[in-house]
């Protein structure tokens, strides 16, 4: 789980922040959709706010996380699932071969962001239509480009909602859930994701 930040910011995010707290609840619903699987659910603590430019710093702390769950863990298939700066992380940092797929809520999506790692991958965008901190149509283009480098991507809209994810939170926190479960093969993909894949098996 990879929480949301600021495009500049050096100081450490206090251990109880906003964005840390919206992805709770997204935490509790990948617990009820992922239960009775031996899933691990942890949380990326940032050494900065920001992403800082060149320095993306969110996405070094990604990858720093998967090198050590790999250390804890071994070789085990996971999702990352990131929030706005958070999402941009887990798709830079997907690239990692324990990585499964990806989630990506409000993400931010650059035109000159990479997709080549998503190759292999599944990614999954939602974005409200009505989000005017990270454009909703980013997440359509990007999707589109990995799509074309060998991902296996979808981008859903969410109709009336925003970037706080707050208006129709129950169907956010139900398609994301069943996202993981889904990438994870525990569960059936919901069509509206499984449908803009080329193919629906879940069994990897």
């Amino acid at each position: 789980m990879l929480h949301g930040g600021r495009e500049h910011g050096t100081a450490a995010p206090p251990p109880w922040n906003l964005p840390g707290a919206r992805l709770r609840v997204f935490e509790s619903a990948i617990r009820r959709s992922t239960a009775g699987g031996d899933v691990l659910i942890g949380r990326v603590r940032y050494r900065h706010r920001g992403w800082n430019g060149d320095r993306e710093d969110a996405a070094q702390d990604a990858r720093r996380a998967l090198r050590e769950l790999e250390e804890l863990t071994g070789d085990v298939p996971t999702v990352l699932v990131g929030h706005s700066m958070g999402a941009r992380a887990a798709l830079r940092a997907a690239g990692n071969p324990l990585v499964r797929g990806v989630v990506g809520l409000a993400p931010w999506c650059p035109a000159e962001d990479p997709v080549e790692q998503l190759r292999g991958r599944r990614v999954v965008l939602l974005h409200g239509d009505r989000d005017r901190t990270t454009d909703p149509r980013s997440s359509l283009a990007f999707a589109a480009r990995a799509g074309a480098a060998g991902a296996e991507a979808a981008s859903v809209l969410m109709d009336g909602s925003d970037h706080a994810m707050l208006r129709r939170a129950p169907a956010w926190h139900a398609l994301a859930g069943r996202a993981v479960a889904g990438f994870l093969g525990l569960a059936e993909l919901p069509a509206v994701i499984a449908d803009q894949f080329p193919s629906t098996d879940t069994s990897w």
